[in-house]
């Protein structure tokens, strides 16, 4: 799948034996120019807001066009999206939960899921062509919603002391450990465990839009004398990764959906 970054190899025309050399990807290719506003400044609307805005309307409108007027015997677009929810429900909440605990979040880890995953998708379309959580921000927002249910039902459930033990593993039995434990657990949960669950999904689609970058502008690159041969090869591998890629953003949204199912049902937990 292509981008701004490809249009600009396409647009000069660079192949190899030209005297010119690769254009390859690179943080540059995760920037976008300002659609309206001023990139210096705190106001602008940019490509990859666009998307997310675009992906909201089209998950709302999907499941409002399928479950506007649900019907006993279910229609395609209904069936499609009773089985969408469902998966989440039974697959995800229900397995890590539990079905009486696990109901009331059904609709806050539906919403994770598909948001994630159409945010991820955009990577694959015609014109869109770039994965929206490939920018830092976005799944560190997602990670933070997360982040904070999980404290507000830490200490909701066990209050402020009971709350202290949950996070740090609190465990009298652990001796002149404790300490050392203490701080590990602390660190890991209150700092490290939020900015992995952001990463995973940031670092997977960064690196699977940079191949696919690669290998698009390579089959165009090598487009020249005998490196026709090494552009077919190329060609396939585009297609070999769309396909790779297909499979990884719907994983990456179920893995963030799972992770942020244990983080709540480890706010629930009862602590020894």
């Amino acid at each position: 799948m292509v981008s701004d970054v490809t249009t600009l190899a396409l647009e000069t025309n660079c192949h190899i034996f030209d005297g010119c050399g690769f254009p390859g990807p690179g943080l540059h290719s995760f920037l976008f120019k300002p659609i309206f506003g001023d990139a210096d400044s705190n106001f602008y609307f940019n490509k990859t807001m666009l998307l997310a805005l675009l992906g909201t309307l089209v998950i709302v409108g999907f499941f409002w066009a399928a479950f506007a007027k649900p019907k006993v015997v279910p229609g395609k677009l209904q069936m499609v999206a009773e089985a969408g929810y469902d998966f989440v429900r039974r697959g995800i909440v229900y397995e890590t939960l539990g079905k009486k605990e696990g109901e009331k979040y059904v609709p806050l880890m539906v919403s994770l899921f598909f948001f994630v995953w159409m945010m991820n998708l955009w990577s694959i379309i015609p014109l869109a062509q770039f994965p929206v959580t490939a920018i830092i921000s976005y799944p560190a927002a997602l990670a933070a919603i997360v982040y904070v249910l999980w404290m507000s039902l830490t200490f909701r459930k066990h209050g402020f002391v009971g709350g202290l033990k949950n996070i740090t593993g609190y465990d009298k039995s652990l001796g002149g450990i404790l300490p050392l434990v203490v701080l590990i657990e602390f660190f890991s949960n209150v700092l490290v465990r939020p900015f992995t669950h952001a990463v995973r999904l940031f670092a997977n689609m960064f690196a699977g839009h940079t191949l696919l970058l690669l290998f698009t502008i390579a089959s165009w690159y090598l487009l020249n004398g005998i490196g026709i041969a090494y552009a077919g090869v190329s060609f396939v591998m585009v297609i070999v990764m769309t396909a790779f890629e297909l499979f990884i953003q719907a994983v990456q949204a179920y893995v963030f959906v799972l992770l942020a199912c244990s983080f709540v049902q480890g706010a629930l937990a009862e602590h020894h």
